[in-house]
């Protein structure tokens, strides 16, 4: 045993943060990654339209990559699927849902010659020195599983995201035998999901807001719309159920809803009776009371269906003083303010509006403090890792493995980029990689640097002035200008003074040298930009960007 290798475990996301879930394990010269995840941007990421984990270690290793396994298909684990494979392409595993999600990603980004490998609950796969058991695990999204991952050093079970439902909607049960088995044969390493250790008790089973939305459809007079995740395909089948129960068609909108709904009915995962679905262009064909609208915009995301029916800016659908509209969703952590911005005005359209804090339409899918410690009591680790949670959150976690028994001195608080080192006999950190954010704004992938975010943040706050001129240079004279362009600054037409006072202090600098040589525009263009910051900020205490654009004629 003394003389077997390490396993080296490295968290590249999902620690310290909720979202953005990548881990790789490393045994001798083969690396198996779990989930590959992507968050939503900070209010501060001007512009940005996600954020996935920075993968260069494993660009620098691809060819020790040897596959991909998929604990299910939410963002926060496939989102950066696209954009990874197609530096470091390997094999995938997952469930049959998980997978057509990530095909869907990667048919979009035109990512082609992946191979695919289905699985099913308590298959086992062989990933070079890995063996991988899927586990049937209870979540907001069809197909989820734990994942036991075996090598010579030992056995980690990876919970993924889970909660243990006695009631779910499909009636399969997190398969607590199996997790019980793996836990008697011994198991080196713990690493489970934190989300919810704040909360004491047990999470509500999926099943209960069933009954809450059958209420809330039959007190419904006009459209019911029903704002949530695509991928929760549970929660889409009950509430779709209760609305065929009143006699009303089924209208998805928004490109995910669409997708996402799309291969689910084709995989058998989502039930609707033929004749009960209608599309957006031919919503006019029925009344009011004989509609449920499911759309996107449970996160108040600026683009989504909601909230663009909100503000009126969806080319088919407005929210009318008729329709009641149900969030069914949390916000996200940071999402908060998005979400509130669209539940003010859809009040302000009229609407009557459910949420989480007025009635049962959400459920969470993540295990609170008694789930959490039978998973801990039926797999009996030998170490442990919190993971998928705030730093607060893994720090209470490991305080609740030690109630539960577990040494101090075996518990690791990981960070992102950490290489944690164990065996049978032995846990260390042995040494960081290189880890951090990567941005995806539009098309481009990571040519977005914290330089351009400052820029944008002060662009925002103080606006621009663009001071353009041309300059002779033979003959010593300014032929035009300086002209003083406004952006996000001042509005030129009511602060002319300050306009024209901004003018003479660029001639005035321009005047101050007798004779001006094509290397000069450099000094030339800071010394307006200083003496601009100085005169503006003494005159109305703003400080805007500024940029000489000076034509030299020669």
């Amino acid at each position: 045993m003394a003389n077997t290798p390490k396993l080296r475990i490295i968290p590249l996301g999902g620690v310290d943060e909720i979202g953005k879930n990548m881990t790789a394990f490393e045994y001798e010269d083969d690396i198996l990654v779990v989930d590959c995840g992507s968050i939503f941007p900070k209010e501060d990421m001007l512009g940005i339209d996600l954020v996935i984990p920075d993968t260069s270690y494993l660009v620098s290793n691809r060819h020790r990559v040897k596959g991909y396994v998929f604990t299910h298909g939410h963002e926060d684990h496939i989102g950066a699927t696209p954009y990874v494979l197609s530096q470091v392409p390997a094999p995938i595993w997952g469930t049959r849902l998980t997978l057509a999600l990530i095909d869907l990603k990667l048919r979009e980004h035109r990512v082609n010659g992946i191979q695919y490998n289905a699985v099913q609950p308590r298959d086992e796969v062989k990933i070079g020195q890995f063996t991988v058991k899927f586990i049937k695990v209870n979540h907001s999204i069809s197909g989820a599983c734990a994942l036991a991952i075996s090598c010579p050093a030992g056995t980690v079970v990876h919970s993924g995201d889970f909660k243990i439902d006695y009631t779910p909607v499909d009636g399969e049960v997190t398969d607590l035998s199996t997790l019980a088995a793996v836990g008697d044969k011994g198991v080196l390493c713990l690493m489970c999901e934190s989300t919810n250790i704040e909360r004491p008790g047990y999470t509500m089973s999926e099943r209960k807001i069933g009954e809450t939305f059958i209420n809330q459809f039959r007190n419904a007079r006009g459209r019911v719309i029903v704002a949530m995740f695509s991928s929760n395909i549970h929660r889409l089948q009950q509430v779709i159920d209760s609305a065929i129960r009143f006699g009303r068609k089924v209208c998805f909108v928004g490109r995910s809803m669409v997708s996402v709904s799309r291969v689910a009915m084709q995989l058998g995962e989502l039930v609707i009776p033929s004749g009960y679905t209608v599309e957006l262009d031919d919503l006019d064909s029925y009344a009011d009371d004989e509609l449920l609208i499911l759309t996107t915009g449970s996160q108040g995301e600026p683009m989504s269906g909601l909230t663009r029916m909100a503000f009126s800016e969806h080319r088919k659908l407005q929210i009318k003083p008729s329709d009641k509209v149900i969030i069914s969703a949390t916000p996200i952590p940071g999402n908060e303010k998005f979400v509130s911005r669209v539940i003010n005005q859809l009040y302000r359209c009229g609407a009557e509006v459910i949420y989480e804090s007025m009635a049962e339409v959400h459920v969470s899918g993540h295990a609170c403090q008694e789930e959490i410690k039978l998973m801990h009591t039926l797999v009996r680790p030998k170490y442990f890792i919190p993971i998928h949670g705030e730093y607060r959150m893994l720090w209470q976690h490991a305080e609740l493995a030690e109630t539960l028994g577990m040494d101090r001195q075996n518990i690791v608080l990981p960070a992102a980029g950490q290489v944690i080192e164990m065996g049978h006999d032995s846990l260390a950190i042995a040494g960081t990689v290189p880890v951090g954010e990567v941005l995806v704004d539009g098309l481009g992938i990571g040519d977005v640097s914290n330089i351009v975010l400052r820029d944008r943040k002060h662009l925002s706050q103080d606006g621009l002035i663009i001071v353009a001129m041309a300059f002779d240079r033979t003959n010593g004279i300014l032929v035009s200008g300086p002209d003083v362009i406004s952006r996000g600054f001042v509005y030129v037409r009511e602060n002319e003074d300050i306009i024209d006072s901004t003018r003479e202090v660029v001639r005035n600098i321009i005047a101050s040298y007798d004779r001006i040589e094509g290397s000069d525009w450099p000094s030339i263009k800071n010394r307006i930009k200083d003496e601009l910051h100085r005169f503006i900020y003494e005159k109305i205490k703003r400080n805007p960007m500024i940029l000489p654009i000076i034509v030299d004629l020669g």
